[in-house]
């Protein structure tokens, strides 16, 4: 006769309730907030030439892992001659780092300088902008800031309405 022995298999672990999972996601965020980079820097950051112009993300989603305050979407951008025109529906600030010029929102103009801030208004159908530089002979440069949390709520719909000249180039290559 053959002897059969069995082996009791151990039993699975019981899966994390989703109340403790909810717990350790937000332990985790904020140990990556607490230990996130302090300081980024922008000479390690590359310039991008886009349908919008010429722009450098300093902070956006896919890095937030990384930083003490994610939720936030930096860049800057360099405008030659001007910025493409887009619409949105706003909620962003704009602080002029260098430079002279003016952007046109829903078709009134706004004439800025280095050291202003450009706060674009959150509407329901969005609004319409476009941004120009009055230096022929220099670049203007200016930082957004966008709490991205807020376009989520807002629900953020954004059209492109005219492209960046040279992006229309780069295209055409």
């Amino acid at each position: 006769m053959v002897e059969r022995i069995t082996e009791r298999k151990t039993e699975p672990e019981p899966a994390e309730l989703i109340h403790f999972e909810i717990r350790r996601i937000e332990r985790e965020a904020i140990e990556r907030k607490i230990h996130g980079k302090v300081v980024i820097k922008g000479r390690e950051v590359p310039w991008e030439q886009n349908n919008q112009g010429l722009l450098q993300y300093l902070l956006w989603e896919r890095i937030w892992g990384e930083v003490g305050t994610p939720g936030w979407k930096l860049f800057v951008q360099n405008i030659k001659k001007h910025s493409g025109r887009h619409t949105h529906q706003g909620g962003l600030a704009i602080f002029v780092l260098e430079g002279k010029g003016y952007s046109v929102v829903d078709g009134v103009r706004y004439d800025w300088e280095d050291g202003d801030l450009i706060v674009l208004p959150v509407k329901r159908d969005g609004c319409e902008h476009q941004h120009f530089n009055l230096d022929p002979n220099a670049s203007s440069y200016w930082l957004a800031f966008i709490y991205m949390p807020m376009w989520d709520q807002v629900q953020v719909k954004y059209v492109q309405n005219a492209e960046h000249p040279d992006w229309v180039k780069v295209q055409k290559r």
